[in-house]
């Protein structure tokens, strides 16, 4: 994991200044200048968008990380891979933004009566849409070429810094809300004009496609990866995004911005998840394509074990400070409580099963991510329907952690019943009672009189009474050996040789 361990890292901070600055822009800033609807109006831009960009790729980007070992060659421009990935990618865009534009009076006639603020920004969605496609293939062709930190730089921080600039002008009445809302669209643009500007530097901006490299059996694979990534991709952001979209159908713009920033709260977990699958997903498919079982059943197991870790620990740490949490978005957010434990809870499910999607979709069963995604979204569809209208926006959220259990158990069992992987240890079992045992403590500490004081200090004392226990007793290895590597630049060491 040597790769993946340095990269992970490296991404991991990145990961965490974009939280950080994510952290300004949404409970800073967001939640004191705009009101819920404009909030909700953003989210859901960005919800259709994501979801009609996945058919605009048409499945290149998962083409690309399966199928990418194929045309790598250095010396030979990759065999024009990426000429070829940009043209299927724009004729695809093409064709979902006509798809788009014609559902138009449907569309607009569903969002007249709770949602009028979204019909003026109608055709925001087309642009948006055609940088999303772009970023997400460069990032991906960034990935296969080893480096995942570069894109997490453009997006987690770059992005959100424009974000914040965009909302700080509005606030101060430079811009009106609809120049503002075209800003955020401008926050996805440069990100992907600095992958082009980086790919010329490093002279891997390679125009020219290679169509005569692909022979019968390789355009075979590519139709029906590409198909099949169509499907599992779409499955995937409909999972994320369809709440966002039936929240506003059933209860409004305002309640899916109240929805949207309790949502970010329950996702920070997920944070070294996305940063270590951007590098391992590339591992797996070059250890799937040498069969290198071995390898991938020990990604399998450290990531899942690390990541646990990380996520745990951002769990209990948030839920310790929920009711500082809403000291800090207001009290107006207050019925979102609920949204940010069941979604959190849901992205644990995701957390413990560690790299299990990736080692899937990068081997020869790849289809079957498709159909358990499938699944997913059928799920997810069906409990927002009978759950929404029952419990409003936690509703949302408790059909998102139902879907996510059921979904993940299959797919342990899928990987478990092919491949005889499995990551589970008796160290999961310590670590979901150091979790319980380090919240319960946090909680009996009374609440001190400054709020900010107090997410001080509970979260120090959750870290201490979590990490201690887990350092001592050499949960993951990886972290051990990170956090042991950077005391010793400081002159410290914790542990005695053994």
């Amino acid at each position: 994991m040597g790769v993946i361990q340095k990269q992970s890292i490296s991404g991991v901070i990145w990961s965490y200044l974009g939280v950080g600055l994510g952290f300004v822009t949404t409970v800073l800033l967001f939640t004191k200048i705009l009101s819920t609807e404009e909030i909700g109006l953003l989210r859901l831009l960005v919800s259709y968008a994501s979801i009609i960009a996945i058919f605009a790729s048409l499945g290149m980007n998962v083409v690309t990380v399966k199928l990418f070992p194929y045309f790598r060659d250095a010396d030979n421009r990759h065999n024009g891979f990426l000429g070829i990935a940009l043209i299927v990618s724009m004729l695809g865009f093409l064709i979902a933004s006509l798809v788009y534009v014609a559902f138009q009076p449907l569309i607009i006639e569903n969002a007249q009566e709770k949602s009028a603020l979204f019909v003026p920004y109608f055709y925001v969605v087309i642009p948006l849409t055609f940088f999303i496609v772009i970023f997400g293939l460069l990032d991906t062709y960034y990935r296969v070429l080893y480096n995942a930190v570069k894109g997490i730089v453009y997006k987690e921080v770059v992005q959100r810094i424009l974000i914040i600039v965009a909302v700080i002008l509005y606030y101060f009445g430079f811009i009106d809300f609809m120049l503002f809302v075209w800003l955020n669209v401008f926050a996805y643009v440069v990100p992907a004009i600095l992958f082009i500007i980086s790919l010329q530097g490093t002279k891997q901006f390679h125009l020219k496609p290679g169509f005569a490299f692909i022979d019968k059996k390789l355009k075979k694979d590519m139709l029906n990866v590409g198909f099949f990534g169509i499907l599992a991709s779409f499955s995937g952001v409909i999972v994320q995004s369809i709440d966002v979209i039936m929240v506003n159908d059933y209860l409004g713009l305002s309640l899916t911005g109240v929805y949207a920033i309790c949502f970010f709260f329950g996702t920070l977990m997920l944070i070294p998840m996305r940063t270590m699958g951007k590098i391992s997903s590339v591992v797996i498919a070059d250890a799937w394509k040498r069969n290198d079982t071995v390898s991938i059943a020990s990604i399998y197991k450290k990531s899942s074990l690390s990541l646990s870790v990380l996520g745990l620990l951002l769990f209990i740490g948030i839920w310790g400070n929920i009711d500082n949490v809403f000291h800090l978005i207001g009290d107006k957010y207050s019925e979102g409580r609920y949204v940010i434990l069941f979604i959190g809870l849901a992205n644990l499910t995701d957390v413990f099963m560690g790299m299990s999607s990736h080692i899937v979709v990068n081997s020869k069963y790849y289809r079957w991510q498709t159909y358990l995604l499938a699944i997913f979204a059928g799920l997810i569809v069906a409990s927002n329907i009978i759950l929404i209208p029952v419990y409003g926006i936690v509703g949302a959220a408790l059909a998102s952690f139902i879907s996510k259990f059921v979904f993940n158990g299959l797919k342990f069992l899928f990987v478990y019943n092919r491949f005889g992987f499995q990551p589970f240890i008796y160290k999961h079992v310590l670590l979901l009672a150091i979790s319980a045992g380090a919240w319960y403590v946090s909680t009996l500490l009374p609440a001190l009189p400054n709020y900010i004081m107090d997410i001080v200090v509970r979260s120090a004392l959750i870290t201490l009474l979590f990490g201690l226990p887990v350092y001592y007793l050499n949960i993951s290895e990886d972290i051990n050996a990170k956090l042991d590597s950077i005391l010793a630049m400081v002159g410290i060491k914790l542990r005695g040789d053994r």
